[in-house]
């Protein structure tokens, strides 16, 4: 008995010291970590980082932009079913402790003795693991975990538990740059947190502790041993029955990677604005929650990705078959995993579904597809499939389906878009061609559309604003508007015929420029000229007015002198431009004279909401007050924009490819409305816009007449060896450019002009845009005339004359002509001479 008082009386004594140790310990490390924690009252108003957003201008998301993936949420906006998955995976006395569990602690304490490691699972609770995320680092140490100690106790003081539990929720790492669990839920599931499902709810809640190795789309077995763990905790917890954990645990696992949930796919305009948001914002950008607003209309651009791939695809399949994609060794008894391995570096573009012949035969071929589904093309799926040769020739029609696919080719199908043979599939191909579209506003430059090549994924490269290509006849109303301020009319007479002009880079010293289809036609009219598209016309009329002059004149149109040769293949259309600079071009004789800055950057908004950046374009505006005093004549024309090579050797025209930065930026209530300056004289813009009207009805843009629109204006541009082909027209309310070429200036083939390249890819767009919109009178400027003439000679007609047409003037031309009808003045002999004279 004695024996054991003692023993009692030394264990209380060892019991008081190892407490009295104990309590000095604590003190001391309260002292001296306390005093350096980190105030927490910031988080409060903690700022998560959260992607850019862009959206349309009717709303619709375009691209979200940032390292990781996260979707803030409100706590009482998360379903109870979620919360419990993860405080029955994480901490489920959360809502009762004061940050710390004492017995995890405990727990951990003893696993790191008896394992003398301190890398031990357990004891850290949510609030510990806030404090960790926000405020330390992932050392293992015992200095740091007491300090995430004392912050969780600092932070129990100062917020609530739900708004811990909010933060917790939204901060966690749950793999795949998934930050919180609505980010996750959209990754994995592509649902919002209130459409998941309680196995979808455990698998999140899974993630925490081995988000990149545990997680379903790395290690599937793993991750559903974990789902079955939290549906295990959480029926401890009593968060569900037996009922609900066997029927849980009974779900296949469903997860997969999900894109965020784009509305409308423009991905290079929204490289663009992501480029420009850096460059106003700076790195801050992409992930401080920003969301911007952009000029594009959705069912456009729409519109604009279905008509350029299906015009790259009509001409691709008019070349014909390049054969497959790839070729690999099959065996005859391959397995379906093995296919599918074969199957995996490929990805479905655009409807053209990845496949690999498994067998073929006379008759009927077999295909299994990338999503594991077989099917059989015959002899009619692979018609059009004659074997290319060069770019105007290909080979004989397929007559065995055998000769053209073989075992372990590797090609690309689609469906049929013909209702009567819906859901067969036909052979296809990747077009090797590109395209690309811009369209925008006339009255102030917004650009509603823009597609840049077949696919973004394939190629970054963007055609609508980083290609310098040559535009051919589609540039000859910007010199044609010259030679109007210059004297000539409509009705000038200039002789089609051949001309040749020394050239010493040429090897026989000359150059001789001709018509694309070697007809020449005689003397006639300019209007007649542009309907026909004829060179050399073109060539002679800029001889007569001058390279110096029409060069300086076309800077009025928003181009910069070095993207113009300052000699006369200028006429052929050897400027360097982009489908965005012509579009803008154009949109001078659309708008009746006006030079407007392309911008597409409409708003930008901070995370509260807040309007930051407002665009305050340029406008015509032609009923505004400030107007009253415009005339409709041109005066000093704008400076000629400057030509800028970025760091990757791009070359760009400054104020036509930095829609943020020319359009004026106001953080408050737009200001007055800036005026876009007049470039050209109204009745000029009148002059050309009506022989673009006669170049739909009844030239090379006649294809356009389909729509059975009376408002379209446009021309057709095609280049020497038709490596390019072009098309841009307009009506009063969208002016829209587009090309079709080789990235490497390869011939598309001697018949494909513009007008079979271009203007179909046009035709589709326009279809979509003006569908609805009602067809505008084709206003009249002050000072125009009209006037009967001889269509032989261009001349006034005299009074009673048969066989006349009418035309359009300027009021002082017509008043000039009138004075002398037969008898040209000196200096109009001189100019005709010019014109007509065979060099």
């Amino acid at each position: 008995m004695r024996l054991f008082r003692r023993l009692l009386r030394y264990t209380l004594i060892l019991g008081f010291a190892l407490f009295t140790l104990g309590a000095i310990g604590i003190g001391v490390v309260y002292w001296l970590i306390v005093p350096r924690l980190p105030p927490v009252d910031s988080l409060r108003d903690v700022t998560l980082q959260v992607p850019l957003r862009i959206y349309s201008a009717d709303g619709k998301l375009m691209a979200t932009y940032g390292e990781t993936r996260r979707i803030p949420v409100k706590i009482e906006d998360v379903p109870q079913q979620v919360k419990n998955a993860f405080l029955a995976a994480e901490d489920a006395n959360f809502y009762n402790h004061p940050g710390v569990d004492y017995q995890g602690i405990l727990r951990a304490v003893g696993l790191m003795i008896s394992k003398r490691t301190l890398h031990v699972p357990g004891g850290s609770t949510i609030t510990q693991q806030v404090a960790r995320d926000f405020f330390l680092s992932s050392e293992v140490s015992l200095s740091r975990k007491a300090t995430e100690i004392f912050l969780s106790f600092k932070i129990e003081n100062t917020l609530s538990k739900d708004q811990i539990l909010e933060l917790y929720l939204n901060k966690i790492f749950l793999g795949n740059r998934a930050y919180g669990v609505a980010a996750a839920a959209e990754f994995y599931y592509g649902k919002t947190l209130d459409q998941l499902d309680l196995a979808e709810c455990a698998m999140l809640a899974s993630l925490p502790k081995f988000p990149s190795t545990g997680n379903p789309l790395n290690n599937r077995a793993r991750a559903l041993e974990r789902r079955r763990y939290v549906l295990q905790r959480m029926l401890d917890n009593d968060f569900i029955d037996e009922a609900q954990l066997k029927q849980a645990d009974a779900e296949p696992e469903r997860a997969f990677a999900h894109e965020p949930p784009i509305d409308i796919e423009a991905p290079y305009i929204a490289e663009l604005v992501r480029q420009e948001a850096i460059q106003r914002l700076g790195n801050n950008a992409l992930t401080d929650a920003y969301t911007i607003r952009t000029t594009i209309d959705s069912r456009e651009q729409t519109a604009a990705n279905d008509a350029v791939r299906a015009g790259l695809i009509a001409y691709d399949r008019r070349h014909g078959w390049r054969g497959p994609e790839a070729h690999v060794e099959l065996a005859s008894n391959a397995t379906a995993a093995e296919l599918e391995r074969k199957l995996d570096p490929f990805r479905t573009t655009f409807g053209l579904v990845p496949a690999i012949v498994t067998q073929s035969a006379e008759k009927e071929a077999h295909l299994r597809l990338n999503d594991g589904q077989t099917i059989a093309l015959g002899l009619e799926d692979i018609a059009w499939a004659r074997r290319y040769q060069d770019e105007t020739s290909r080979g004989p029609a397929p007559k065995r389906v055998d000769a053209a696919l073989k075992p372990g080719d590797i090609v690309r199908v689609a469906q049929y878009t013909d209702s009567k043979k819906q859901g067969r599939w036909q052979l296809a191909q990747i077009p090797s061609v590109q395209g690309a579209l811009v369209a925008l506003d006339p009255e102030d430059g917004a650009v509603r559309a823009e597609v840049g090549g077949f696919s973004f994924a394939r190629s970054k490269f963007n055609r609508a604003v980083q290609s310098q290509r040559n535009p051919g006849s589609s540039f000859k109303p910007l010199f044609y508007a010259a030679a109007f301020e210059h004297g000539f009319t409509p009705a000038s007479v200039v002789n089609d015929a051949p001309v040749v002009f020394p050239d010493p880079s040429k090897p026989n010293g000359q150059w001789t420029p001709k018509n694309d289809d070697d007809v020449f036609s005689g003397p006639m009219r300019l209007r007649e000229a542009m309907v026909q598209s004829k060179n050399l016309v073109s060539v002679r009329l800029l001889d007569a007015i001058g390279v110096r002059y029409a060069r300086e004149f076309v800077t009025r149109f928003g181009l910069s002198l070095e993207q113009v040769p300052p000699n006369l293949s200028m006429a052929l259309g050897t400027a360097s431009v982009s489908p965005m600079n012509m579009a803008r071009a154009f949109a001078v004789i659309a708008n009746g004279g006006y030079l407007v800055d392309p911008y597409f950057v409409d708003a930008i908004y901070d995370r509260d909401g807040k309007e930051v950046y407002k665009a305050q374009p340029a406008q015509v505006c032609a009923q505004c007050p400030e107007r009253a005093s415009d005339d409709g004549r041109a005066g000093t024309p704008p400076p000629a924009t400057r030509t800028v090579v970025d760091n990757n050797g791009v070359t760009t025209t400054k104020d036509t490819l930095s829609p943020i930065a020319s359009a004026q930026a106001t953080p408050a209530a737009p200001a007055t409305t800036r005026l876009a300056p007049r470039a050209l004289d109204a009745r000029t813009a009148y002059l050309i816009g009506s022989l673009l009207r006669d170049v739909v009805r009844r030239g090379t843009g006649s294809g356009a007449m389909v729509l059975k629109r009376n408002d379209l204006f446009g021309k057709t541009g095609s280049t020497n060896d038709h490596r390019d082909g072009w098309f841009v027209g307009y009506n009063a309310d969208l002016v829209a450019a587009t090309w079709m070429g080789f990235d490497d200036f390869s011939s598309m083939g001697h018949i494909e002009f513009g007008a079979q390249t271009a203007l179909p890819i046009w035709i589709d767009f326009m279809r979509v845009a003006l569908d609805g919109m009602p067809e505008k009178p084709f206003n009249t400027p002050a000072g125009i005339s009209t006037a009967q003439i001889d269509p032989e000679t261009g001349l006034l007609a005299a009074p009673g004359s048969e066989h006349t047409i009418s035309e359009v003037f300027r009021t002082e031309d017509l008043t000039r002509i009138a004075n002398s009808p037969n008898q040209p003045t000196e200096a109009e002999k001189k100019v005709q001479q010019e014109a007509y004279g065979i060099f």
